[in-house]
């Protein structure tokens, strides 16, 4: 897997409409990748499995995309048709690369605490009469995101040791389907920070993967971790 770090130009129109409307963030993002790998199902051998995240750095508010993906992806049409999408130059401090990409090597033992950042869509899926597809709502009470959250980490080999919940209120986004109107869309945003232990490095991985939660087109389920202090 790869991990590119985008730091975002704050003033270019094109990221303040990305960031309102982050369906068109990916639609963006897409385009770091060749024809076709957009449209094979996720866990497919050759599929992108593209997930990412805007951090806003905590001093500066600059937005910082961070991007994972099974496939190696390419920048270069930011630095050449959009100039203004990236922080270039002397607004960059020294020595940083924008954009960066690193290959991801993942390696933890069982038993490991690790640091975690993960935006997410906590839901529940409701049945409704008459139709096929149940109907997602946000859990809006924290015991309930925390809940989910530990019952995520179970599936997913971890356990939860402890963390901080942080309400970001409703992502919108407009969906594009072809030959239809964009259908505007509510996502509740809630950033987990916290602490966890391994408890199955192989379910992690693939976990970590495929990402966590529902509605990853639109900025959810990347699970970030890091060796504690």
């Amino acid at each position: 897997m790869y991990l590119s770090r985008l730091i975002l130009n704050p003033r270019s129109r094109q990221v303040r409409n990305e960031l309102a409307d982050p369906y068109e963030m990916h639609r963006t993002i897409c385009k770091a990748f060749p024809d076709g790998l957009f449209k094979v199902e996720r866990g497919v051998e050759n599929a992108a499995n593209v997930l990412f995240r805007v951090d806003l750095q905590p001093r500066t508010g600059v937005p910082t995309l961070i991007v994972q993906s099974h496939q190696r992806p390419e920048w270069s049409f930011l630095l050449a048709n959009r100039k203004d999408y990236l922080l270039r130059g002397n607004d960059l401090p020294r020595d940083v690369e924008n954009p960066a990409i690193k290959e991801l090597n993942l390696h933890f033992y069982e038993g490991q605490l690790l640091a975690f950042r993960l935006r997410a869509n906590p839901t529940v899926k409701k049945g409704r009469e008459g139709k096929r597809q149940g109907q997602r709502l946000g859990l809006l009470r924290e015991e309930d995101q925390r809940n989910w959250l530990e019952r995520k980490f179970e599936f997913a080999g971890a356990a939860l040791i402890n963390v901080n919940i942080v309400n970001e209120q409703f992502t919108c986004g407009k969906l594009f389907k072809e030959q239809e109107e964009k259908k505007r869309m509510y996502f509740l945003s809630i950033q987990f920070d916290g602490i966890l232990q391994v408890k199955d490095r192989n379910k992690l991985m693939s976990n970590i993967a495929t990402g966590f939660g529902s509605a990853k087109g639109f900025g959810f389920g990347l699970l970030s971790l890091a060796r504690t202090a």
